[in-house]
């Protein structure tokens, strides 16, 4: 919202006036207390974040240097999947005008960095890596910079 500010001189020279009161045309507003359960999630959400730091160490220093997954390919067609769906809904959402766009994109973009990270982590030295790095640095991080810019200019703006 913007505000109509008039300095000194303008306000001492609009002897029309006579002594009119300046009053401000909008006032810094509070913002409201969260209500008790949300205040409540917010700190079981703290404790649980907290209580992962020690299994981090546990992860970190007993996971073995590789590992073989049944079902690898399912999991990384999944995660794709759900990239491809995250991007059409935002970008339906977006056309349509729709602020709930916001959060397709927050969605999207974190999937996006997960799979970029993980792509790269994972891969074989040599090629593989190559490519992985490609892809994150061509298409998942581009667009995972994305999606969270329309999300956080969306959340930004008043209803």
């Amino acid at each position: 919202m913007r505000q109509l500010a008039l300095c000194d001189e303008e306000v001492a020279g609009a002897e029309d006036f006579g002594r009119a009161e300046v009053i401000p045309l909008h006032e810094e507003a509070e913002e409201p207390r969260p209500a008790w359960g949300m205040r409540r999630a917010g700190g079981l959400l703290v404790a649980c974040g907290l209580g992962l730091l020690p299994w981090l160490y546990v992860l970190a220093t007993g996971l073995p240097a590789t590992a073989t997954a049944a079902h690898w390919p399912v999991a990384w067609v999944g995660l794709d999947a759900l990239e491809a769906l995250g991007l059409i809904a935002t970008g339906l959402l977006a056309a349509r005008g729709d602020r709930r766009h916001a959060l397709a994109a927050a969605a999207t973009a974190t999937l996006l960095a997960v799979d970029a990270w993980f792509d790269t982590t994972t891969a074989a030295p040599g090629g593989d890596f190559a490519t992985a790095l490609a892809m994150a640095l061509g298409a998942e991080l581009p667009l995972a910079a994305l999606c969270g810019r329309l999300a956080l200019r969306t959340l930004g703006r008043p209803a």
